[in-house]
């Protein structure tokens, strides 16, 4: 009777992921998943379509009465991109700004942080643990109380009691990108050494040995082994990375400046705001050439993302 009893149990809970599985794709989930996709996107297309209305439409009725009085211009697409007059957004500098910002803040940690994860992951040596606890630790320090020091690192350099250890980088217009740079890689590692670690650590390590007996150095076993197994999980990071770094402002506006040689484009959309908020055809058509890059980007590793978001979670 007993036997039977843990039978029924041990059954029961085999079959408790299928039920989900099964309560989660069927009519009543599926309605609900479809409910909170338009509730979700119906702001970007009323962006979309505010974006494309004349001026006198959008500041006089909402995007909603596009559909009874139908009329589209690329006007404020062109006076944001290109205009040339004060009053005009002029952004396609900061877009270039946000493209060469973001490109480099996301491979440097990128590299970085696989390199750190694969020797915390499989290379023996003394305090390996300590080590990952310390980066582990250091995503709960919040990023506003490092900008201090790190603003006094690029002003002034390191100095300890009185001997100048490293020169102040006195950086100025597109130089600065550097220090945007250096600062996003910085607030990066700790959440991608920790992540790609995660990963790393669960591969077989019968695969490694493997490939060391065959002589294998670790250069080859993490570019042939190692890179292609943790596809999912770097492109995770790279999208997770890319989009906080394109939508910073704070990082952007203290290391880079407000000026059109080297802030993004989050730094203008915040201007505008300011002190154009009643020119409503720029704000919408600027804040969606703002949205367009990443979505594009988000949707073309979509793939990657959902599998390096459940790799590990199925056995077998």
């Amino acid at each position: 009777m007993a036997t039977l009893t843990q039978t029924a149990v041990r059954t029961r809970v085999e079959n408790a992921p299928q039920r989900v599985r099964r309560r989660l794709s069927g009519r009543a989930a599926s309605a609900v998943a479809i409910v909170i996709a338009v509730l979700w996107t119906t702001p970007t297309f009323g962006l979309l379509l505010s974006s494309l209305r004349p001026e006198d439409q959008i500041k006089t009725t909402g995007w909603w009465t596009f559909f009874s009085d139908p009329q589209l211009t690329l006007e404020n697409y062109q006076q944001v991109l290109f205009g040339t007059s004060s009053s005009s957004g002029q952004m396609m500098s900061f877009l270039i700004n946000s493209v060469v910002i973001t490109i480099p803040s996301v491979l440097f940690p990128l590299a970085l942080a696989t390199f750190a994860a694969y020797a915390l992951a499989w290379l023996p040596f003394r305090g390996r643990e300590w080590i990952y606890i310390g980066i582990f630790a250091l995503q709960i320090v919040p990023l506003q109380m490092s900008l201090v020091p790190l603003l006094s690192f690029f002003s002034e350099g390191v100095a300890v009691f009185g001997v100048q250890l490293l020169p102040a980088w006195d950086l100025e217009g597109p130089a600065r990108f550097v220090q945007v740079w250096f600062a996003h890689t910085c607030f990066a590692l700790p959440l991608g050494v920790f992540l790609l670690h995660n990963f790393m650590s669960e591969l077989p390590g019968e695969l490694m040995e493997a490939a060391r007996v065959d002589g294998a150095s670790h250069g080859k076993v993490l570019r042939t082994i190692v890179l292609p197994l943790v596809g999912p999980a770097l492109a995770t990071f790279a999208i997770f990375q890319f989009l906080w770094v394109w939508n910073d402002l704070l990082v952007a506006l203290i290391f880079a400046g407000g000026t059109p040689d080297s802030a993004p484009m989050t730094v203008r959309l915040a201007q505008m705001a300011g002190t154009k908020g009643n020119e409503w055809q720029r704000l919408t058509s600027g804040a969606f050439v703002s949205l367009v890059i990443p979505l594009i980007v988000f949707l073309s590793m979509q793939r990657y993302f959902v599998r390096g978001l459940l790799a590990g979670s199925v056995k077998g």
